[in-house]
């Protein structure tokens, strides 16, 4: 199979799914996205396009756990391979709105993988998260270090890791590469892509971002009485062209002519091994935007924890892939979309 393979992206106009989409298609691959633009908007697969240089084969606004539009999708297109990002995927949120991330989470797949099995589609990347670590020990984490999440959202993905291999069990064609990627930041270097959340940021760097901007006015720092250096949590970011460039190289695997690994279900890290703390990023973000970001020390967050720190061995062994970008690269490429498109994609 060449890389004018078929690869259909859910949740393809979201942070990771956009910036993965671009890859594909500028590596050769058609690629078909679902997005229902509960988080996302339907402007960022035009810039998509336009930095990809070519246009998606198609893009469907459908809610991933509707079947019937599903099905309709698979018998209109031949279909090789099917990268899920589509996803609810706040840590807080989750623990405010718990069904809804195992409906939507687990739910969505459960859909997908019966999808796929009645259209003879036989290879899957999943998105799946560092978060299912928990408050796990030792730091740096492999993937032999046994599930223990702590919220919803970390659970909602450790059920979707066992959903996999158990319908790898029963499907003996079924390959899936289970990607725990650690916690993605940076934007294009384009300036025409980055991190658009509806309402207001889960996550510090889009927070952090805006308030640099001016568009908010203190960057809420969840907790200073960790057991780390300075207090703050403690996180492997990692650049979201480095987790889109993770993904694409994954769907080579699968699409191969002699794919690299036998049918089953496969976990790997995608992470710079690296840990930095929040007050490290802070500083950071504040050198690459050239003002101070101001911030306010508030309570722990239910459900996070002190350390998550990716060890990226196996996949360095598996694939000689690697993280090329380092975090001041990551925060000058999303502050450079944030100069850039201050008010999101509606500028």
């Amino acid at each position: 199979m060449t890389t004018s393979a078929t690869v259909l992206v859910t949740g393809g106009a979201g942070f990771i799914g956009s910036h993965t989409c671009v890859e594909l298609l500028e590596h050769g691959y058609e690629v078909i996205v679902v997005d229902d633009h509960s988080n996302s908007s339907p402007a960022a697969l035009r810039r998509v396009e336009k930095i990809g240089a070519r246009p998606l084969l198609a893009a469907y606004p459908l809610d991933i756990r509707d079947a019937e539009s599903l099905d309709r999708l698979f018998r209109d297109h031949r279909i090789d391979a099917v990268v899920h990002f589509a996803a609810k995927k706040a840590v807080g949120e989750s623990v405010q709105i718990p069904l809804d991330y195992y409906d939507i989470n687990v739910g969505g797949l459960v859909t997908l993988l019966r999808a796929m099995h009645r259209h003879d589609v036989h290879r899957l990347v999943f998105s799946s998260s560092c978060s299912i670590y928990g408050d796990a020990r030792p730091v740096p984490l492999d993937e032999h270090e046994p599930p223990r999440p702590t919220n919803p959202y970390a659970r909602s993905k450790s059920m979707c890791e066992e959903i996999l291999a158990d319908a790898c069990g029963a499907w003996p064609d079924l390959t899936v590469f289970a990607l725990r990627y650690f916690n993605p930041v940076g934007a294009h270097p384009s300036g025409l892509l980055g991190e658009v959340p509806t309402g207001v940021p889960n996550n510090v760097m889009p927070y952090a971002m805006q308030v640099a901007i001016g568009r908010r006015d203190t960057l809420h720092i969840f907790g200073d009485d960790y057991n780390t250096p300075d207090g703050t949590a403690v996180r492997d970011y990692i650049h979201v062209m480095d987790v889109a460039d993770g993904h694409r190289v994954a769907i080579e695997h699968l699409c191969s002519e002699q794919p690299s690994s036998q049918p089953g279900r496969h976990i790997l890290n995608l992470g710079t091994g690296v840990g930095t703390s929040v007050l490290e990023l802070v500083a950071a973000m504040s050198r690459a935007c050239g003002r101070d970001i101001p911030y306010e020390i508030v309570g722990r967050r239910q459900g996070d924890v002190a350390h998550l720190v990716a060890d990226p061995g196996a996949v360095q062994r598996a694939w000689g892939w690697r993280t090329t970008r380092d975090l001041a690269a990551m925060c000058a490429d999303a502050w450079l979309f944030q100069q850039l498109n201050p008010d999101g994609y509606s500028a």
